[in-house]
């Protein structure tokens, strides 16, 4: 089954394309010490607001004297260790919630999904930064706030497939032999509800950075002097005309890793799903 759906990602030249971007990003972050040119925090007043193209500085300086590719290579860091702990905490909770209310149904079922209702109700973004303003900003604060808000779309997946599910026969063979609702669910149920699931994570983490940048661009994310791409848009913001490189990049890394999972998340969509599988010549 792996090989089959590496095939169809394979063949899917935008996924195949994605996914290579954000193998890349991985790279570069893990690798962020040994490769960065500078120290992304060393400021050099004298070599302030350097031209792309600069000895020593291929990107450009900023307003401190820092180099430009150094912090997006360390912001890299940042955005993909948010993207990947916040989606990670709003998955663990959409499956929580979701199998209690796919599998057991009635009352626990209308609570989850009225609760569910309720956090739908509230736009996302002004929740978060409600709780943020709040709380003090800090890159764990930002994280948990993401992913607190985030995991309605992950229990209604995994409600629907269980409700589904547990009425096939594997699932009540199980319970004939005596496994519990806590086997079922984890070893039975849960596995077979995990394309949908993986899908929803791959385009969440494009979403949680996407959410990370702004609010390090409004000043409510990971703070100063940590580098993110956000913050390094709201430095470039008061340089537009003298320093067009401030905003161009980072904005275009935002941009690129953004696309990336949304293109991987579309491939895996396609390549989950049993149907296309088939249709693929062995």
């Amino acid at each position: 089954m792996l090989r089959e759906i590496f095939q169809v990602l394979w063949r899917n030249r935008l996924a195949a394309a994605g996914g290579a971007i954000v193998l890349t990003l991985f790279a570069v972050s893990w690798l962020a010490p040994a490769i960065s040119p500078h120290d992304p925090d060393k400021v050099d007043i004298r070599a302030r607001l350097k031209p792309p193209g600069t000895a020593g500085h291929a990107l450009g300086t900023d307003s401190l004297g820092r180099d430009v590719l150094s912090r997006l290579i360390w912001g890299s860091r940042v955005s993909l260790k948010v993207g990947f702990v916040a989606v990670g905490i709003a998955t663990l909770i959409g499956l929580g919630l979701g199998a209690l209310a796919g599998y057991h149904g009635g009352l626990a079922d209308g609570i989850v999904m009225r609760f569910c209702d309720l956090m739908l109700c509230f736009p996302s973004m002004f929740l978060i930064l409600a709780v943020i303003a709040i709380l003090e900003p800090s890159i764990w604060n930002v994280m948990i706030v993401i992913g607190l808000t985030g995991w309605m779309g992950v229990a209604r997946l995994v409600r629907a497939d269980l409700m589904s599910l547990k009425n096939r026969d594997f699932a009540l063979a199980a319970r004939a032999m005596g496994a519990g609702a806590m086997r079922v669910i984890a070893v039975h149920l849960l596995p077979n509800a995990m394309g949908p699931v993986l899908v929803t994570a791959t385009l969440g983490v494009a979403g949680a950075i996407l959410t990370e940048s702004s609010l390090s661009f409004l000043g409510l994310g990971v703070q100063p002097p940590t580098p993110t791409w956000g913050s390094m848009l709201t430095e470039g913001k008061d340089y537009l005309r003298q320093a067009w490189w401030l905003s161009l990049y980072p904005g275009l890394a935002i941009l690129v890793t953004v696309l990336s999972y949304n293109l991987l998340g579309e491939g895996l969509r396609e390549a989950l799903d049993p149907h296309n599988r088939r249709a693929q010549p062995r």
